[in-house]
């Protein structure tokens, strides 16, 4: 291990929910290594372009310590920048494994390790996970704030509508206290999609630009719940700077999420447009593929199919001028690892310099970085809930 830390600090200052999305979103390759007054053995995790694949803590390893590792509150940490000397174990990505470590957390199924009052004391809100009940839908967190882009903040009491579906407006929010619930209206009553914490974000990169914004989400406080209004202005002005592939990746993002929720209602619904979509279609990129190739299409379309344990599910349909393939700074619960991608035969390509795109990434605000953290979050959720209604339907 090399002498000096890229990076260090405290579990009670930074969580290790936070660490995984600074390293993944760096796509940096070490160890970190930690520390706490509260156990005798340090607890090491080995990534590997922003992934982690391997991790040690008293007698487990694997996903079972990095698991253990999340129930450490208090204790230090530092991350040391060098080449990995250890084979992969964990297949998961950063972000599957950093839901279901909440998940487990608000479940009670991890070990918290702090002071001993601190059972009795923590709430979920004050670990920075979940409602805190057993069972309760899972409130997803998002990354550190950066206060740069925060204009004033806003209040708002349990039970207020803070987003009505096919009101229009530009604003950007960041949550900063409490928790809310976004929801669709349906023929068939609401269907929730999904419960957003503090470092979350209501609004879009289509709010960025001069094309027309029509918020399609219903968005209720769960609680007392306080809101950081964005400087719009000063994100369009980084956004326009941005090159023309790198805002074609963020547009594609928001049509990403639009239709995976779409695809979401649809199964709610009991409804299936896409049967026949598969037919006669070539497969260009395979499930669980090392390819680091990504492209946006200039003509035709192309399909992204997840599986599940009912068979395939056609998830949503990309068109012209949006992105697919593999992304070092993005992980949505999409394709290569967790699905396949079909072609139609008219389909016409422009392939994308990731090393290009990853650079310019690490030149972003820290605002601008959590938005893309915070909308890949919000597919990945919002694909498992479409898996879900699938499985049960």
């Amino acid at each position: 291990m090399s002498d000096k830390a890229a990076l260090a600090g405290s579990l009670s200052f930074i969580s290790l929910a936070d660490i995984f999305q600074i390293l993944g979103g760096n796509n940096s390759t070490g160890i970190i290594r930690i520390t706490s007054q509260y156990t005798p053995n340090p607890g090491l995790i080995y990534f590997l372009n922003g992934d982690p694949i391997n991790a040690t803590s008293g007698p487990l390893s694997g996903l079972d310590a990095i698991y253990a590792l999340f129930g450490w509150i208090e204790g230090k940490f530092e991350f040391y920048e060098e080449e990995v000397q250890i084979g992969r174990v964990i297949n998961k990505s950063r972000m599957e494994i950093v839901l279901d470590a909440m998940r487990m957390l608000d479940d009670g199924l991890i070990k918290k390790v702090g002071p001993p009052s601190f059972d009795e004391v923590a709430s979920a809100e004050s670990s920075g996970v979940g409602s805190g009940k057993k069972g309760a839908p899972q409130v997803i967190k998002g990354p550190l704030v950066d206060y740069s882009h925060v204009l004033n903040e806003e209040k708002y009491s349990d039970g207020e509508r803070i987003v009505r579906g096919g009101s229009h407006g530009k604003w950007i929010w960041v949550i900063l206290k409490g928790s809310v619930n976004v929801s669709k209206e349906t023929p068939n009553g609401p269907l929730n999609i999904a419960r957003l914490g503090e470092g979350c974000f209501l609004g879009s990169f289509t709010a960025l630009t001069p094309m027309k914004y029509t918020r399609s989400a219903v968005v209720t406080a769960l609680g007392d719940v306080r809101l950081g209004l964005l400087d719009t202005e000063l994100l369009y002005r980084e956004f326009t700077s941005l090159s023309p592939d790198f805002r074609g990746i963020l547009l594609s993002l928001d049509g990403r999420l639009r239709k995976i929720t779409d695809r979401a209602v649809e199964l709610f619904m009991k409804e299936d447009k896409t049967k026949g979509f598969t037919k006669n279609k070539k497969v260009i990129i395979e499930k669980g593929s090392s390819k680091q190739e990504a492209f946006t299409i200039i003509k035709g379309e192309t399909y992204v199919i997840g599986q599940t344990r009912k068979g395939y599910l056609t998830l949503l349909t990309l068109e012209k001028d949006e992105v697919f393939g593999y992304m070092p700074f993005m992980d949505m619960g999409h394709e290569p690892r967790y699905a396949l991608v079909l072609a139609s035969k008219d389909l016409k390509l422009n392939r994308l310099d990731t090393e290009s795109l990853q650079k310019e990434y690490k030149r972003l605000s820290g605002t601008l970085r959590n938005m893309i953290y915070n909308a890949c979050t919000c597919i990945f959720m919002t694909t498992k809930l479409a898996y879900h209604l699938y499985e049960v339907k």
